[in-house]
């Protein structure tokens, strides 16, 4: 969508696995050529309103400070500080401010519109988050989730 455009381009992630810790790996997308004859490789993309989710997940993901290397000391988030934590109202208290802080830093967002945190069903160290944010400059609704993040 020509809407989308500001919310930009970026190598696609897929999960890989999910024990222990999320890893993910680039994305292969397959394309014939004009004109030359089989198959190629290609890093896969993602744009617009999926890029945007896919930077979500990752700001996340990350540990604050985890990029301090790189040049960007504030990227990611500090959910990671609650690993270990009993799952209680305070703790997923903890896990929204931790993601509104982190979110809080994303410039294609201008506003967070709905998080839930809520416990998981049969996990006692696992919480269900659901977010929508509204991106910048559009009025558009963005969904991320539902997804599950261990304590």
């Amino acid at each position: 969508m020509a809407e989308d455009n500001h919310l930009l381009r970026d190598i696609r992630l897929e999960l890989r696995h999910s024990e222990l810790r999320p890893v993910y790996h680039a994305a292969i997308d397959h394309r014939r050529v004009p004109g030359k004859p089989g198959l190629y490789q290609d890093l896969g993309v993602v744009e617009g309103r999926e890029n945007l989710v896919q930077a979500i997940i990752l700001r996340l993901l990350t540990p604050r400070g985890e990029l301090t290397g790189l040049g960007h000391p504030q990227y990611g988030s500090r959910l990671h500080e609650l690993i270990g934590r009993q799952n209680t109202a305070t703790t997923r208290n903890l896990v929204k401010l931790y993601i509104l802080e982190s979110l809080a830093a994303e410039p294609r967002i201008q506003k967070v519109l709905r998080l839930d945190v809520n416990p998981s069903q049969g996990n006692r160290d696992r919480v269900n988050v659901m977010l929508q944010v509204q991106p910048a400059g559009s009025v558009s609704v963005v969904t991320v989730g539902p997804f599950t993040l261990e304590l």
